[in-house]
């Protein structure tokens, strides 16, 4: 069963990417804890390897990054 971690609401990629005029904005939500149950971020859902690649993705990589954040969110049952 996947472990969901206390997150604010989570944004959708839509949303954070309106925000930001198309490109692909940081998921971070300054909720900087990692889960040791699931190994992510407790608020961006981000593993500790996408969070240290993410100055360094480019726009592709950074939107399959968001793809495995929005998967998370849905396998845990949580969704924008």
């Amino acid at each position: 069963m996947p472990v969901r971690p206390p997150v604010p609401a989570p944004v959708s990629l839509a949303d954070a990417r309106q925000r930001k005029g198309g490109a692909f904005p940081s998921p971070c939500v300054n909720v900087c804890r990692m889960s040791p149950r699931s190994g992510w971020c407790e608020g961006c859902w981000r593993t500790i390897d996408e969070i240290r690649q993410w100055s360094v993705m480019d726009e592709a990589e950074r939107a399959a990054c968001w793809e495995r954040i929005m998967a998370r969110q849905r396998e845990a049952g949580v969704t924008a």
